[in-house]
């Protein structure tokens, strides 16, 4: 007999639950659901409701950890955002890069696939986050940044691995793709040099679940928030820079 058939046959019930309990793997039909048993999520936009998306909390750990990379001239998707709150005194230019015409931020109106717009060779840095997914043509987006990246600049990028779909902007334009990081990785070294690019994931099934569900990094703790499992990535982000000459 196996041993767990006859740790069931010789021990008392409270004896098995409290082991149960100890191994946090509920039987079948036992899984509390709680508050998550629910067909819509808790907070529909994206957890800016109850405080800071755990997506945006995860860009911003990367690009805290690249911080010196945003420097010089800085074009940044949507907005200055994240070249203003990393870049500080090191941006000498702030650009913007968006798609949708009529928007009075923007430097330059254009689609990153063709990227007819954006000079070449010259940004020092470029901040993507979380777009690239948006785009159909991926690989062409990769080649237009890696165009208008002056020799050094450094690519500064993030994409879903897992996340509701963009309904606004699918509207627009599409919610195409999720990334995985050797998908990321494979998608970049279409331009940049393997050895010139770095990925890294964040995330683990707990903050996987409170990013579908719209429940805030203020909700979590910093061990849920800090602890990374490759098993349950649910975002991905990437540091390429393009070769000097």
């Amino acid at each position: 007999m196996k041993p767990m058939r006859l740790a069931r046959a010789i021990l008392p019930r409270r004896v098995l639950d409290a082991y149960r309990r100890l191994r946090q793997r509920p039987t079948v039909g036992e899984v509390d659901f709680g508050d998550l048993r629910r067909l819509r999520p808790i907070d529909s936009a994206w957890g800016w409701g109850r405080g800071l998306p755990v997506d945006r909390h995860y860009i911003e750990v990367f690009l805290g950890d690249h911080a010196a990379d945003v420097r010089g001239r800085v074009l940044e998707v949507g907005d200055t955002t994240y070249t203003r709150q990393f870049g500080g005194d090191g941006v000498d230019e702030a650009e913007v890069l968006h798609a949708p015409p009529g928007t009075p931020a923007a430097t330059y109106v254009d689609d990153l696939a063709s990227g007819e717009q954006l000079p070449s060779d010259a940004f020092d840095c470029f901040i993507c986050t979380q777009t690239i997914h948006l785009i159909p043509d991926a690989g062409a987006a990769v080649r237009t940044i890696h165009r208008i990246l002056r020799p050094g600049g450094v690519l500064l990028m993030t994409g879903p691995t897992v996340s509701r779909i963009a309904t606004t902007e699918q509207k627009v334009w599409g919610d195409y793709w999720r990334f995985t990081a050797d998908g990321a990785r494979r998608l970049l070294e279409g331009a940049f040099p393997p050895s010139e690019i770095d990925v890294s994931a964040y995330g683990n099934l707990i903050t996987c679940i409170a990013f579908l569900h719209g429940i805030a990094r203020e909700e979590l703790s910093e061990e849920e928030l800090r602890h990374g499992d490759p098993d349950f990535p649910m975002l991905v982000a990437v540091r390429a820079r393009k070769p000097e000459r």
